[in-house]
């Protein structure tokens, strides 16, 4: 793939700086190709594109509609494309990245246009005409560990809201990117309406967030990083969207089957090698049921394969980077250090693979609520079981965090298990592993983020609202 241009106006463009970086293989460490690294003269470039476009009117809704299920069509004839570089880029076993990666585009995408088809773009409030207009040009971020369903929830409602949009995917993953920016032109957005510029944060993320022609900055990544494009957008008074990390309790309650509700726990928190800001890492346990869940937790995580992504029967692929399998091994060594009880996994490469990102699905039990790995993300197949004395010690331990993105109840008595799951304070509350519901809002509370997405919630970000007053004399 050719990821040393960016898509500029319609068109694929050479950048105005000639810097380009490795994209690796987690798996083997192998160079899958290179990615040119823009500048704040890319994104200059790509901003004036963005804004002639916006500039020349808003499109009828059924023309953009029409567009959206256009990309969709298009997106599900590359769906196996997408899922061949997910696999490559950031090491997701392959029957993963098919099914949970990229079947996700279309399937928001449809679901986004069922929701335009009934959605309130203005009414009247007496003499006033009230309507929710385009913000105008967007400037997207997205990350390395969900880039296709990321990018999809950010472009696809801002198109439908009639915005221009610039996006500037993770350089750790640009090859679906730049597939997508494929499926557009094919689609056939409007020249302008959809830009894509790859690069780093330090060099293309912080000329979106400061650029005065930008509307809106919508950003998923680390907290860390949503705090710095914040600071940097307050320049030009813009809004922020931002989804960010996550710590998120998952109460099991006393009456719930606890082999059952172990065991989804455990494998929900190790999906995608858990880098899923949502992941369930704690998991909270009635105090005289810790033995009998770490015993089953443990159980399940020494079943899983781990293993190269493109073999049919691995459960986990390696983590995206040797800088994040680091990072875990760090996080590993200091619940070991703390005194946190290691009843699977722990350091070190798993048996039989001598090479690679590769991690072992790790478990501690009787986590203290204030231990390093009970609070701070580490967004990898890392699990804590913490004890809680009664139903309120359960919902204090789940409250005490900083994030507040997901949080999961589970319970026999389902009134029961949703009047704690109105105690969380979180963005979402899953209760008893449910279906995913695609159009239900997805954001978080506190360092979580601001803002949501998905469905209609999503649409509404990336529209204002603006009101005509009064009427004409006869």
């Amino acid at each position: 793939m050719d990821q040393t241009r960016f898509y500029i106006d319609g068109q694929w463009v050479e950048p105005i700086s000639a810097q380009v970086v490795d994209v690796m293989n987690p798996a083997d460490g192998s160079v899958t190709g290179q990615v040119a690294l823009g500048s704040a003269a890319d994104v200059d470039r790509a901003v004036a594109a963005a804004r002639a476009a916006f500039d020349r009117g808003l499109a009828p809704l059924s023309e953009r509609i029409a567009l959206l299920h256009r990309i969709a069509d298009v997106m599900e004839t590359r769906e196996e494309d997408l899922a061949q570089v997910i696999t490559d880029e950031i090491g997701v076993p392959l029957w993963y990245a098919r099914k949970g990666h990229a079947a996700a585009g279309a399937a928001h995408i449809r679901i986004l246009c069922e929701e335009m088809e009934k959605f309130p773009f203005e009414w009247m409030q007496g003499d006033t005409l009230v309507t929710r207009v385009p913000i105008g040009v967007a400037g997207l971020i997205t990350p390395w560990n969900v880039p296709i369903n990321q990018i999809v929830i950010k472009v696809a409602p801002a198109l439908g809201a009639g915005c221009a949009t610039i996006l500037k995917p993770s350089e750790i993953a640009p090859g679906n990117a730049t597939i997508i920016a494929e499926i557009m032109h094919e689609a056939g957005v409007p020249a302008g309406m959809f830009n894509l510029v790859h690069g780093d944060g330090p060099g293309v993320g912080d000329a979106m967030s400061r650029h005065p022609d930008i509307d809106m900055i919508s950003f998923t990544g680390s907290t860390r990083a949503g705090i710095a494009v914040t600071q940097t957008a307050a320049t030009t008074v813009k809004r922020v969207g931002l989804e960010l990390g996550g710590k998120s309790a998952n109460i099991l309650l006393d009456d719930a089957d606890l082999d059952t509700a172990v065991e989804k726990g455990v494998r929900a928190c190790f999906m995608n090698s858990g880098q899923a800001c949502s992941a369930p890492t704690r998991m909270l346990v009635q105090k005289d049921q810790m033995a009998r869940a770490a015993q089953i937790a443990a159980g399940v995580a020494n079943s899983l394969r781990v293993g190269p992504p493109r073999d049919e029967d691995v459960n986990l692929g390696p983590v995206a980077s040797q800088q994040q399998w680091d990072r875990i091994q760090g996080y590993i060594d200091t619940g070991i250090n703390e005194g946190a009880r290691l009843v699977a996994g722990g350091l070190g490469l798993p048996e039989g693979l001598d090479y690679g990102a590769y991690v072992r699905p790790t478990v501690f039990a009787d986590v203290a609520p204030d231990m390093t790995i009970a609070r701070e993300e580490i967004f990898g197949p890392v699990i804590v079981l913490i004890p809680y004395e009664d139903e309120a010690d359960a919902v204090r331990i789940a409250n005490d965090t900083v994030y507040g993105l997901a949080a999961y109840v589970q319970g026999g008595d389902i009134a029961r298990v949703r009047r704690v799951g109105r105690q969380l304070r979180a963005g979402r509350v899953l209760l008893n592993y449910p279906v995913l519901d695609r159009t239900a809002p997805f954001g978080g509370f506190k360092q979580s983020g601001n803002g949501r997405e998905q469905g209609k919630y999503g649409l509404e970000e990336f529209l204002e609202y603006s009101a005509l007053i009064g009427h004409g004399t006869e």
